[in-house]
């Protein structure tokens, strides 16, 4: 039944259907939600992360494919072409080449336009990695892939890994939107971070970044990560010689307008109001959403029992969001929110309970899974099979356990991201 809520939500949050509603292209005028550009020519178009292709696509027919140009960076090639559109396959979680040609040629789109132009940027999670290009000429791919690892193999969260990209890229932070001014500007995003950072969206390319390099240099020491990161982008951090990102207020920017698609916001209403179709009692947790997984799974579970208590003798579930984070400690598969489950296992044992927690993109960590589901018997099925779950999670391989057991969370990608999304019933028999 939970898996059945979680992918019902999914069914939700279709990119290409939402574009359609909440996108209009009617006399002349382009509008998504309060925000209305009237177009005097066909405009580019650049969409880059996880749902690129979707909103591309959809996109185009909102406008009768009257684009004059475009370009999709995405994790996975199309599976139809759009006419006036190059292609390119970035990388995720760390650029490749495929990156760097994509935002190349992203730059070399926006060059030289004027007021009348229209550039109509189409931006999903994943985008930091596949949208990118040095500021600094002399760091390398492999440079960048290393310091991508360092971040995502840690314990930052998103909104603070991504002020330390924006200010090694010539892309992020607001550059490509400066790079298309004085164009006009339409940014349509898929939130993938939390709600109070949207410029953190892919890293904020197209807008101003309220993040500076001073609070570069204090997350690098807070968390001694300088000394990580390889020698040239090293030096960057302690020669303090980062360039800072345009800020709110810069008038290049007055011409650039955004709209938000989808939010995890959304993806938690949607799962409750399913949940309810299924006759529990649902409310969202409203506390902790980024912090440790262990920490965050604790509280999840105290709001569950309060939950119940407001309820008794009926079902109930909490439905949660954000995105926990969980350091790598082991050379296994898995990721956030496998772990997650994988802790929580341990505090439901014995009890009528269930907890699922799962990306919205199709993929947890380095596995390929999206998530897992536990009951109260996760743990005595694992014990019968002799499987230790401290030493799974010592290996960071928490998609062993689950695969072991059959309680892998399978969507393959789902073409589109906003963030995790975690559920949790209680059955309430007393």
């Amino acid at each position: 039944m939970v898996q059945a809520i979680f992918m019902e939500t999914l069914t939700r949050l279709d990119v290409y259907r939402a574009m359609l509603h909440k996108v209009d292209f009617s006399e002349g005028t382009l509008t998504a939600g309060d925000v209305a550009w009237k177009i005097l020519r066909p405009p580019r178009v650049i969409a880059f992360g996880k749902a690129a292709n979707s909103m591309a696509a959809a996109l185009a027919e909102i406008l009768g494919g009257g684009i004059d140009a475009g370009i999709v960076i995405s994790p996975a090639g199309p599976t139809r072409r759009l006419e006036r559109f190059q292609y390119f396959v970035g990388g995720h979680p760390h650029p490749t080449s495929g990156s760097l040609a994509g935002a190349d040629a992203a730059l070399h789109l926006v060059d030289a336009l004027t007021n009348a132009d229209l550039v109509i940027f189409l931006v999903s999670g994943g985008g930091s990695a596949m949208l990118e290009k040095p500021l600094d000429d002399t760091v390398t791919l492999t440079d960048l892939v290393d310091f991508n690892r360092v971040l995502v193999t840690g314990t930052l969260p998103i909104e603070r890994m991504n002020v330390l990209r924006k200010h090694l890229s010539a892309v992020k932070g607001g550059r490509l939107a400066l790079a298309a001014s004085p164009a006009r500007q339409l940014t349509i995003y898929i939130s993938d971070v939390p709600a109070d950072f949207s410029s953190m969206v892919a890293s904020g390319p197209t807008v101003p970044d309220e993040s500076t390099t001073g609070e570069c240099y204090a997350i690098a020491d807070q968390f001694q990560l300088a000394e990580k990161f390889p020698a040239r982008i090293r030096r960057q951090f302690t020669e303090k010689t980062l360039q800072e990102t345009p800020k709110p207020g810069d008038k290049r920017f007055a011409q650039s307008k955004t709209f938000c698609l989808l939010s995890n916001a959304g993806a938690v209403q949607a799962a409750k109001e399913i949940a309810g179709g299924f006759k529990f009692e649902c409310e969202a947790d409203s506390g902790l959403q980024d912090g440790d997984y262990r920490e965050v799974a604790d509280q999840n579970l105290e709001s569950l029992k309060r939950l119940a208590a407001k309820h008794p003798g009926k079902p109930v579930c909490l439905v949660a969001g954000g995105e926990v984070t969980c350091p790598v400690t082991g050379r296994g598969l898995g990721g956030r929110n496998q772990a997650y489950v994988l802790y929580a296992a341990g505090r439901i044992s014995g009890q009528s309970r269930v907890v699922l927690s799962a990306g919205t993109d199709g993929r947890d960590g380095n596995s390929p899974s999206s998530g897992a589901v536990a009951d109260g018997n996760t743990m005595r099925r694992a014990a019968a099979l002799g499987m230790d779950p401290a030493a799974f999670l010592a290996e960071s391989d928490s998609y062993h356990f689950f695969r072991t057991l059959g309680d892998t969370i399978e969507t393959g990608f789902t073409d589109n991201n906003v963030r995790d999304l975690r559920l949790l019933l209680d059955f309430n028999h007393g």
